[in-house]
């Protein structure tokens, strides 16, 4: 049985104007990694300083997780925002 998770997890910047997606196994690793990287311009998390968690959902496969990734990154910003806003109405900062 496998028991891994994957996460699908959108971070943004401090003033919401920039959304970042990816996926990982452990998120609070990337989060990390995030939030070490901010002001870094060698990445494009860094350069936009999104390390703010708003939106995450679990995947049981690496597949399913990387699919879901495409798809979002294809999808508009509205659409982005609205996932968001059905799970995180205000915004608020997951990863504190």
């Amino acid at each position: 049985m496998n028991t891994k998770v994957y996460y699908l997890y959108i971070v943004s910047n401090p003033t919401k104007t920039v959304l970042y997606v990816g996926l990982q196994m452990i998120y609070t690793v990337v989060l990390k990694d995030h939030y070490e990287n901010r002001g870094s311009q060698k990445t494009f998390s860094g350069k936009y300083d999104c390390h703010k968690l708003v939106y995450y959902e679990g995947c049981e496969s690496a597949y399913e997780a990387m699919s879901r990734e495409k798809q979002i990154k294809k999808w508009r910003r509205a659409k982005k925002e609205k996932i968001v806003q059905e799970m995180n109405p205000n915004w608020d900062w997951l990863n504190h």
